[in-house]
């Protein structure tokens, strides 16, 4: 089961922080894939200057894992149809606990056709 928090307050954002996914100029993740434990929980910072979600791509969900996306969104059907919802502004974050393992594939709606997509691997 997942355990969702948006902290979409406005923090200073540092890349090298263990557990943080930094959003960056040339549509990127960074790291692009990133691993954790169980109850862990990772923060995606926007460090560019252009807003992102942060979507999973639900139909890649490890069996038992909980549906995550900026905006609270309870499907990607939902994160897409109302996607304004879910932007995660310059300087803004949002955090995902994750507790069920598997691979979680996600993506930025607006940047998807990019390839601003990374995935989190959630190990025992």
């Amino acid at each position: 089961m997942a355990v969702i928090t948006a902290a979409m307050a406005l923090t200073a954002c540092s890349t090298g922080e263990p557990g943080t996914v930094a959003m960056v100029e040339g549509l990127r993740f960074e790291p692009n894939t990133i691993t954790i434990e169980p109850g862990e929980t990772v923060r995606f910072a926007n460090d560019s200057s252009e807003v992102h979600t942060v979507t999973a791509e639900q139909q890649s969900l490890p069996q038992g894992g909980q549906y995550f996306a900026s905006g609270n969104f309870e499907s990607e059907a939902a994160a897409r149809e109302a996607i304004e919802r879910g932007f995660i502004g310059p300087e803004e974050d949002y955090s995902v606990t994750l507790e069920q393992p598997g691979a979680y594939a996600y993506i930025c709606i607006p940047h998807e056709s990019s390839g601003m997509r990374g995935t989190i691997v959630v190990e025992r």
